[in-house]
């Protein structure tokens, strides 16, 4: 193919069996990777009992959390680069398997009681090849997606992406509550939290035979080399495009940490609630997005990106803080599944549009890549590591409604990136 005719090659026609493939293959992936939020307590506890104060352990098994963060833009940079010269189908098999090794270190890592520093290295570990592989997986999962759409319908199927998701919370968070139920907390503590692990290492043949029925998409097909672009130059002929992305996705990944991970944690260790409450909470959030992402790509096709981002955000922007108030003041379980609620309507109709236009910010043949680099870069430093500065700042100021100041000041920063970019919903791409 020359690259006259890959410039010019069009989608094939939108498939159900592409989407159901990209979307359970996403999930599995993103369960993956988000039990170890949902165990964050326990595993605090067995990796790092390096104090009796339950907050301190916390902010350092949050601390673990969020070096999965630090290897994403990594893998970004890598599998992004890989997905536009040799195709989206051979990157997204790479960042599967590569989930299931990270995974796999979990399940046989000792904890410091058994091995001493051994059981937290092999836990860093696995989350630094877990965050490498899902920061290749959301550029190439996001513009496979896209390239299956016609100009009218990138929302809608860029929208799957968000939906998977809160698919692969839920799943996550859902097992996580059915073994703390089943089993006993001695259990649970032994080698309970290493079966949802395991079951995460079992699913991946699953995914792997989905991802088999998965067809390139014709626009997607291996890039003349001559149009690739190295990440260098990449990065210099396309930093306004790469610094608007950044801004746009603080503006959603800081309140999706703090509101759909990190309050179902506060619930525990500051207001003393039953773990189970908190998977709940999770759950709460992860349901209520799976439920509102394909409605909110809709939506954002029909009324364009810039406004569908706007609106909710400043709707969110001005929620947030009262709500921690109405949680902390209350300390019941009904008050807090409301605020979650609530706080995650328009957390998700602002999330999804974003997902839609970062994308549409770049040509084809660097689409992958510039995606995973802005939205891996966004993610490592404001939400991979949000649920940190969150205890810390609790700790430092003893103002427990604290981490909703730091969601809004980086949903205020975003606004800065949104003035940055045009319109491009219904408008042709590159």
């Amino acid at each position: 193919m020359t690259a006259a005719q890959w410039a010019a090659a069009r989608p094939a026609a939108p498939s159900r069996r592409a989407i159901i493939a990209i979307t359970v293959g996403n999930a599995l992936e993103f369960y993956d990777f988000i039990v170890y939020s949902a165990l964050a307590t326990l595993m605090g506890r067995l990796f790092f009992p390096f104090s009796d104060e339950p907050l301190l352990q916390l902010m350092l098994s949050f601390a673990v959390f969020g070096t999965g963060f630090v290897s994403r833009p990594i893998g970004g940079i890598v599998i992004g680069l890989y997905a536009d010269r040799k195709g989206r189908k051979p990157a997204l098999r790479l960042s599967l398997w590569l989930m299931a090794i990270g995974s796999l270190l979990f399940v046989v890592a000792p904890t410091y009681a058994q091995a001493g520093l051994l059981g937290p290295a092999l836990v860093v570990l696995g989350r630094l090849v877990q965050g490498f592989a899902v920061g290749g997986q959301v550029g190439a999962a996001t513009s496979m997606l896209m390239e299956y759409a016609d100009d009218k319908s990138r929302g809608y199927y860029c929208s799957w992406q968000l939906f998977s998701q809160g698919l692969g919370v839920l799943a996550g968070t859902l097992t996580v509550s059915l073994l703390s139920g089943m089993l006993s907390a001695a259990a649970m503590d032994t080698w309970g939290w290493r079966l949802v692990f395991a079951i995460g290492v079992l699913a991946i043949p699953v995914g792997e035979y989905i991802r088999h029925q998965l067809d390139e998409t014709a626009s997607s097909a291996i890039a003349p080399r001559a149009t690739v672009e190295p990440a260098g130059p990449l990065l210099r002929r396309h930093w306004r495009q790469l610094l608007a992305g950044v801004l746009l996705t603080i503006g959603g990944t800081a309140p999706t940490f703090i509101v759909g991970h990190y309050l179902a944690n506060h619930a525990v260790t500051v207001l003393g609630m039953p773990l189970a409450v908190a998977i709940w909470a999770a759950s709460t959030a992860a349901l209520l997005q799976v439920l509102l992402s394909v409605p909110a790509g809709r939506w954002s096709d029909r009324i364009g990106r810039r406004k569908s981002i706007l609106w909710p955000r400043l709707l969110l922007l001005l929620l947030i803080y009262p709500g921690f108030m109405l949680v902390n003041a209350a300390s019941s379980w009904p008050v807090l599944l409301l605020v979650v609620a609530i706080l995650t309507l328009p957390l998700v109709y602002t999330s999804v549009p974003s997902i839609a236009l970062l994308p549409e910010l770049f040509p084809r043949r660097i689409r992958a890549s510039g995606m995973s680099i802005v939205y891996c870069v966004g993610v490592m430093i404001f939400g991979g590591f949000a649920q940190f500065f969150a205890a810390g700042l609790i700790k430092l100021t003893g103002d427990p409604n604290a981490p909703a100041l730091y969601a809004g000041l980086c949903m205020l920063v975003s606004l800065i990136g949104l003035a940055m970019v045009p319109e491009t919903a219904n408008r042709p791409l590159d």
